[in-house]
């Protein structure tokens, strides 16, 4: 096997599902609970980062028994206030026992059954700490890049750095992501990185 074509194997990897947010968007409900073709939506994202890890944790702040109940360890933020994913990640780093941490929203049920695998083609490749997904939008008739930096995958020893971002008042993922040996992996399916937000989007789907 080719290095270019390498990647870690699942046994190497943490999964982490972020559900610490407000769900303002959403009416304050939480949004990785609410039902997408009849079970949560953190359901469709757990399943899939099963397959593409080898223990999974949930980062959430609310609703703390209520994700017991899917099976997996539940981590409220370290820091307190809703700070925001980074502090989710933060949260996740501190827990993970493997040398690297695979993150996704629970909002985004679509996301790449090949994710960890091509993060982390791109993350030995180029020897980065870091690997964010991108994809390609139409926006005005021109092409533009979209970076989704809550789809990554990263080393663990990321923390420190990270610990000293926010202890900084940093909150911002990109300027984090600045602050690290990043690669960026382009996917060409951008629905598979679709956030639902409010609940009109949930019913369309849903239709």
């Amino acid at each position: 096997m080719s290095i270019s074509n390498a990647s870690l194997n699942k046994d190497l990897i943490t999964g982490l599902v972020l559900a610490g947010g407000r769900g303002t968007r959403m009416g304050e409900l939480d949004k990785g609970l609410q039902s997408l073709h009849g079970k949560a939506m953190v359901l469709h994202v757990l399943q899939s980062l099963a397959a593409q890890s080898v223990s999974i944790m949930i980062s959430a702040n609310q609703n703390i028994d209520t994700y017991q109940e899917f099976g997996f360890p539940v981590w409220p933020d370290h820091m307190q206030g809703f700070a925001g994913p980074l502090a989710g990640i933060q949260t996740g780093l501190l827990h993970c026992t493997t040398p690297y941490l695979l993150c996704a929203p629970c909002d985004s049920p679509f996301l790449p059954t090949d994710l960890g695998n091509r993060l982390s083609s791109a993350l030995l490749q180029n020897n980065a700490d870091l690997a964010v997904a991108v994809t390609q939008e139409s926006r005005n008739g021109m092409q533009q890049k979209q970076s989704h930096p809550v789809f990554a995958l990263m080393k663990t020893t990321v923390l420190t750095g990270l610990t000293a971002y926010l202890e900084n008042g940093g909150r911002k993922m990109q300027v984090w992501h600045a602050s690290l040996q990043m690669c960026e992996v382009l996917f060409e399916d951008n629905t598979a990185f679709r956030n639902i937000n409010t609940l009109e989007e949930l019913r369309e789907l849903e239709n």
